[in-house]
């Protein structure tokens, strides 16, 4: 099943809200030996999997709004596989064009070490695992983060819920 990252839709979220990733990674990830890209266990696969299809059903909504240019925290997530294990790692700095999103890794990797942050990456539609953005201080998108709340402490949970 696909490893999971909470350390970036994490970041996404506090990069946009001016908190300080490593600090409240420390309580999210709640295991210091674990890479904080990774979360393992906790949600519901299956919700995960509708998740990710649902942010590629929706992505020419999304690109809509990219181009339209008047939100903002723009984002896509894409898996990257090396070794036989996935790491999935939020692409800022976002364009699309000629079917292409190309964006900057915006995390450091925990298990991969094919990818490294700010690289740029390019990649097709359709093989993304989310999109989001932000219009009038509400999260639009970011499908993957809701199976991840069972995993977060009900404070925050419900912190991300309000968003």
């Amino acid at each position: 099943m696909r490893n999971l990252s909470l350390s970036v839709l994490l970041a996404c979220c506090f990069g946009l809200t001016g908190c300080s990733i490593e600090t409240e990674l420390g309580s999210y990830a709640g295991q210091a030996e674990q890479p904080d890209t990774l979360v393992e266990g906790g949600y519901d696969e299956a919700e995960m999997d509708a998740a990710i299809e649902r942010a590629i059903s929706e992505v020419d909504d999304f690109i809509e709004v990219l181009e339209g240019g008047k939100d903002s925290g723009y984002a896509v997530k894409v898996p990257v596989e090396d070794n036989g294990q996935t790491e999935h790692f939020w692409l800022t700095d976002l364009t699309f064009a000629n079917g292409q999103f190309t964006g900057t890794i915006n995390n450091d990797p925990g298990i991969v070490t094919n990818v490294a942050f700010g690289d740029t990456v390019k990649l097709g539609k359709t093989e993304i695992s989310d999109w989001m953005f932000m219009r009038n201080g509400k999260m639009h998108g970011n499908y993957t983060m809701r199976p991840l709340l069972a995993t977060l402490p009900e404070e925050e949970a419900e912190a991300y819920r309000s968003m």
